[in-house]
């Protein structure tokens, strides 16, 4: 679904450039180690490979999108209708390594990016799915839950089809 503008949340978890630093920096690294001191092709080869591949794995890592919009909960690709929310939730951090470690459902869905603080628990209401909640990142936990909330009673509230 497009984003419109009254989305009730929508949030990219890009990678914070303070971690793009070391992760150049280690590729750097990398590539000094191949070169070596070689002359020719090999002294810059190694640079022209492996910096812009660690940028596109970084780049990567951050398109996540977490999202609000149109009566889903879409986290990337993978969608939740607003009617199989049974109970959104943030999360202590302390709640969140329990539900990451050891308390751990099998079945669970979790898209965690250690670099972001928050964390949203959402619990389902589908005989038909086995997976009992999603635990999700998020930077503003509490606008999610608000806004999963209200997605779930404008659902609950339509007119049925």
């Amino acid at each position: 679904m497009p984003d419109s503008p009254a989305a009730p949340h929508v949030e990219r978890l890009a990678v914070p450039w303070w971690l793009w630093l070391p992760g150049l920096g280690t590729a750097a690294l990398l590539a000094a180690e191949v070169h070596l001191g070689a002359p020719g092709i090999r002294a810059w080869l190694p640079y022209a490979i492996l910096l812009p591949l660690t940028a596109a794995g970084l780049w990567q890592l951050g398109r996540l999108r977490v999202a609000v919009v149109g009566g889903e909960f879409q986290v990337d690709d993978a969608r939740l209708p607003a009617r199989h929310v049974a109970r959104a939730e943030a999360l202590t951090p302390e709640q969140k390594r329990e539900l990451l470690g050891p308390r751990a459902h099998p079945f669970a869905f979790a898209v965690q990016r250690p670099w972001v603080r928050g964390t949203v628990k959402v619990t389902l209401d589908d005989p038909d799915d086995p997976t009992p909640y999603w635990v999700v990142s998020s930077r503003r936990p509490e606008q999610l839950v608000a806004a999963l909330t209200a997605a779930r009673h404008a659902d609950q509230s339509a007119p049925a089809p």
